[in-house]
Formats: structure tokens, sequence, C-alpha cells
């Protein structure tokens, strides 16, 4: 191990995250501090329909003061397996349900501040039956693309999210194998 940890304070305790101070000693002695953002883990879905189109999402998203589109993602819930949260939000964000899941890989989605790992899926979908409801501070509109308005919108820099540029670049990887 390169750092030891010396001590740990937590200094912030959400909702969502909580953020550690660290302060560490470095393999030279010298000592360090870090800021670490600890998160419960994520999913998120690449979601296709019978008809091929890519089913997206477009929120706003505070920290950018501005909507973006992305693929359909949330944090699991305690002790939720990534299958069931992935499922569970397609048919939230989106009113699609899963009939197929396929685990394509994983990514951290900040790793030199932010321990939060987001397990990535693909997902045929179709309509459901059971109407899908976003939760109470979310607003989201769904979005149908085809494979060439996604490599459009990619190369425009019109998709800048990093889950959805990696869910993208993972799952053309898998299918190339296939």
């Amino acid at each position: 191990m390169n750092e030891k940890t010396i001590n740990i304070a937590r200094k912030f305790k959400g909702r969502l995250i909580s953020i550690d101070l660290i302060h560490v000693r470095l393999k030279n002695g010298r000592k360090a501090r870090r800021e670490i953002v600890r998160h419960p883990g994520a999913v998120a879905a690449l979601c296709r329909r019978p008809d091929g189109k890519f089913v997206f999402v477009r929120q706003f998203r505070k920290p950018l003061e501005r909507n973006i589109l992305e693929i359909v993602a949330g944090t699991r819930e305690p002790g939720e397996s990534p299958a069931v949260c992935a499922r569970r939000e397609i048919l939230e964000e989106t009113g699609y349900k899963a009939v197929l899941l396929r685990r394509l890989g994983s990514i951290y989605s900040a790793p030199g501040f932010c321990d939060e790992r987001i397990e990535i899926y693909f997902a045929e979908v179709i309509p459901s039956v059971i109407k899908g409801r976003a939760d109470h501070d979310e607003d989201i509109s769904v979005f149908c693309f085809d494979a060439r308005k996604i490599e459009i919108m990619l190369a425009s820099g019109k998709i800048i999210d990093a889950k959805t540029l990696a869910a993208w670049t993972l799952y053309k990887h898998r299918r190339g194998n296939k």
C-alpha cells in the first residue's frame, strides 16, 4: 500500500453521500490529506427497444446547471442487488420493463475523490403495463434514438455524461465480440 491511513474524520453525512477527511502517510514518509466522497453504489442501463431504438432520459443536473441526455441510472438501495436496482430504475424512469438484462461491466465515476462504483447493464426493454414513476425530486423526459443518431450526438458533444459514454463503449465492444 502506498498510503497509510493515520485518521479519518466524517465531515458530512447526507441522504445520498458522506464525506470523509482522511490524513495519510505517503510511502516517502510525508503526510497528506484526502477528501473522499462516499457513495453506496449505483447502476446504469443502456436500454434498447424491440424496434432497435435506444432509450435515453433527459434531466436537469444542478451541478452543471443544465439538462443533459443520459442513460437510465440510479443509486442502489441498502441490500439491493445491482440487477434488481437496474430493473427498478428502468421502470421508474422510463415506463419500460427489462425482459433481458446483461451486465456489461463497471466503472468508478471519479476515483480521485469518490468511491462510487457504477454497475453498467444492457437491457432489452418493452413497454410495461405497470406505469413507472420517477422519484419525487426528479423531472425526467424520455427520448429514443437509433444507433446512428447516438453516434452523431457523441461526435458533436451533445452527450457528455461519463456513464453513458462508458456504457456505449462497453456495449459496442461486447457486441463486436459476439
